[in-house]
């Protein structure tokens, strides 16, 4: 056996026990710590000749580069930090997915973390993966949206806001069209021969609430349909709001025989207050939701809902991210257009005897 192929057992049985560093390539190269480095990252610095037996070197012995060591010299980690709500959101869930695609195939790796809504607690979390060194951050549903204008100047890495839940003039978001989506669900209901049509809102949606309201509000108005100010009432955008907001209208002297609901959870919550009542859907009222989480579309009856790409909008903000890393001008706010899904919790409402 030659003295470096025995040289070369030793680094890979080392390698069992301790990482092989570059130095100990450098010594079995005979050459100088620099030139490791440089051939291992293909400079032209270096002859092919010597590139091509570094790289064997370093194959033979099993050697993994060290992110920590590599971003010491290059001051990126190749890593991104996601802020949702909660993990326990179906919604945050299918945009972490698209992130994640995006990604891996961009050679990232990604932290999570949750705000709980909270936006102090959401400021913290930046600041914590700023500490880390992440080489930029995607906030979900972002409760500080305005209070990044303020500390743009202080922060070194760029940040996405995906779906801002907080009015402000932050460039770098990717949100839903939020009114031109909630005004064709209502459309649809009016189409269907309904004129008492309801808004379930969010009363922690802020933005995004106060544009779906907008929305249902400019159809009436196209359909010159009354607003009624009973109609309007808000839930927390989980079932048990849901539920307890439907109470309300079912409570109404003359209820609505259509109700168009923030998002699909507080459909979820309102279908099950129109059972408890003995009632239908769509029999007696018709629902319909936002968002097209996956078990829209096992509910009885299936729901009729404005289906958001999760997946699609998480990479788009991750793409957006990539961009602004590369020093490339933002793509400023992107709208989403979403797309309405007809199922079977929408039809007619029952002629009057």
């Amino acid at each position: 056996m030659s003295t470096r192929n025995a040289n070369v057992c030793a680094m890979r049985r080392k390698s069992l026990a301790n990482p092989i560093s570059i130095k100990d390539i450098a010594r079995m190269a005979d050459v100088s710590h620099s030139t490791v480095s440089r051939a291992l990252s293909n400079s032209p610095m270096i002859s092919a000749q010597t590139t091509e037996r570094i790289h064997r070197i370093a194959e033979q012995s099993q050697y993994r580069a060290s992110e920590v060591a590599r971003s010491l010299v290059t001051r990126h980690t190749r890593t991104v930090g996601i802020v949702v709500t909660t993990i326990a959101d179906p919604f945050a869930a299918g945009v972490v997915d698209g992130i994640e695609d995006a990604a891996t195939e961009f050679g990232f790796s990604v932290f999570l973390a949750n705000s709980n809504a909270d936006p102090e607690r959401e400021i913290r979390v930046v600041r914590s993966f700023e500490e880390r060194r992440v080489d930029g951050i995607i906030v979900t549903s972002s409760r500080a949206g305005a209070i990044y204008v303020r500390m743009i100047g202080q922060l070194r890495i760029p940040i996405v806001l995906l779906n801002n839940q907080h009015p402000s003039e932050y460039v770098q978001s990717v949100m839903i069209d939020n009114v031109e989506a909630s005004a064709r669900a209502t459309s649809h209901l009016i189409e269907l021969g309904h004129q008492n049509i309801a808004y379930l809102g969010d009363r922690y949606g802020e933005q995004s609430d106060t544009e779906r309201f907008s929305g249902y509000r400019h159809a009436l108005q196209a359909a010159g349909l009354c607003f009624r100010p009973e109609f309007i009432v808000l839930g927390d955008g989980k079932p048990e709001g849901g539920m307890k907001a439907m109470a309300q209208l079912l409570a109404l002297a003359e209820r609505p025989t259509a109700v168009f609901c923030y998002n699909d959870m507080s459909a979820l919550g309102a279908l099950r207050q129109v059972r408890v009542a003995g009632l239908q859907v769509p029999g007696d009222i018709s629902l319909t939701g936002f968002d097209d989480l996956y078990i829209s579309q096992y509910m009885q009856p299936a729901l009729t809902t404005l289906r958001q790409p999760m997946r699609q909008m998480g990479r788009m903000a991750m793409e957006t991210l990539i961009q602004l890393l590369k020093g490339s001008a933002s793509a400023h706010s992107i709208k989403v257009a979403a797309e309405l899904v007809l199922r079977e919790s929408t039809a007619p409402p029952k002629r009057r005897k």
